[in-house]
């Protein structure tokens, strides 16, 4: 190996050595704050968002991420619904939303990130075989006790180039619980305003991949832009899932107009 790549390479390990411990750090101060707010024994929820949002703000710096709100994302509560880029999404929409998040009921019983989701006021969902409309009635029960949830509705990770076909079971919660649907559309942009190709997870990507490209990324912004909120009145599961279609299609491209220097190629 010629000394130029050797001091490259090593240049490159010592930047994800500090990104880890960045990333370590913030966990050890969630835990921290966790047991100062007693957390772990009750999720205080009307107080969690904004140490949430604290935490994720940081989680995403750890990675050299800074996310940035093209218009305020106003406070409100709803069923918040976001496309889906990457791993990097959760403490991106974490940062900015005053939703709770969604999540497979076995997760919670994972070594420390299940014991941080619990102490965040993760909604620990069970799900069985088909069972679509129980998931749906637990975030209605949940939405109406006045706590927000986020989801993605794509369900599943894409490239940030296209807002896929959304999947709108879900959305029969917001329905039942009488709350707005409040959409917001993330991108993922380099320093020179092109789209970020390390950000995305998606297709034969393995999560170590990921991360590895993530840790060597630089100069990564996330710009959030907020859609207008979706009243479900008078409207049922299929008409709310393609105005939510429409409407997340639209962001998508208003957002890419606003913040990349030149247009995407499909």
């Amino acid at each position: 190996m010629s000394q130029a790549k050797s001091s490259f390479s090593l240049r490159r390990q010592l930047s994800r050595g500090r990104q880890v411990a960045g990333m370590t750090t913030t966990m050890v101060g969630g835990i921290r704050a966790a047991k100062r707010i007693g957390a772990f024994k009750q999720p205080p929820r009307e107080t969690l968002p904004r140490y949430i949002q604290t935490f994720c703000r940081k989680m995403a710096g750890s990675f050299g991420v800074k996310v940035v709100e093209v218009e305020p994302v106003e406070q409100f509560h709803g069923l918040w619904v976001s496309n889906h880029v990457s791993w990097m999404d959760i403490p991106v929409v974490g940062t900015v939303s005053p939703a709770f998040f969604l999540s497979k009921a076995e997760i919670g019983d994972w070594p420390v990130f299940g014991k941080l989701a619990h102490a965040a006021g993760t909604l620990f969902i069970e799900r069985g075989s088909g069972d679509a409309s129980s998931v749906s009635a637990q975030i209605a029960d949940f939405l109406a006790k006045g706590f927000s949830i986020i989801f993605f509705p794509e369900a599943t990770t894409t490239s940030g180039k296209k807002v896929k076909r959304i999947h709108g079971t879900l959305l029969q919660a917001a329905i039942d619980a009488d709350v707005p649907i409040r959409p917001i559309i993330i991108a993922y942009v380099n320093k020179d305003g092109t789209l970020s190709d390390a950000l995305p997870y998606y297709g034969k990507l393995t999560m170590k991949e990921s991360m590895k490209k993530v840790l060597d990324s630089k100069n990564v912004t996330a710009y959030v832009l907020p859609l207008a909120p979706i009243d479900p009145e008078g409207r049922n599961k299929s008409e709310l899932t393609n105005l939510l279609q429409a409407r997340m299609n639209e962001g998508l491209a208003e957002l890419h107009s606003r913040v990349l220097s030149i247009p995407v190629e499909d």
